[in-house]
């Protein structure tokens, strides 16, 4: 019996989400137009916009508690909030955004999503 979260995980790890072998991504964060492996094609998926909002949802509430502690346990003064928060920011961002656009990319391959389309 196959696993059932095997394409998730595959793509989280940026590899093709049904053989788990070819390269999703061609570049830091553009598909390849097809999985070098397998052969199959990547035109289906279209993460759009979801995967930059999770992050930054999640960068923001992660951010903004750790400085609210900061602020409420140690007072310091301004330097030390752009000098940590800065970086933190942008490595949580940049770090996440990869492995959640490759798991929109697999829940759509998963689900078969597929643009709407009207009856005639």
């Amino acid at each position: 019996m196959a696993n059932k979260n095997f394409p998730v995980w595959a793509a989280i790890g940026g590899k093709c989400p049904r053989c788990g072998r070819g390269k999703l991504f061609d570049g830091f964060l553009e598909l390849a137009p097809r999985c070098d492996a397998c052969g199959l094609d990547y035109s289906f998926a279209d993460a759009g916009d979801g995967p930059a909002v999770f992050v930054t949802l999640l960068a923001g509430f992660v951010v903004v508690a750790l400085a609210l502690w900061l602020e409420v346990a140690y007072e310091p003064p301004l330097w030390v909030y752009v000098a940590i928060f800065f970086p933190l920011t942008i490595a949580i961002c940049l770090g996440l955004l990869r492995p959640l656009k490759g798991f929109m990319v697999a829940a759509q391959y998963h689900h078969k999503a597929e643009e709407g389309r009207l009856k005639d």
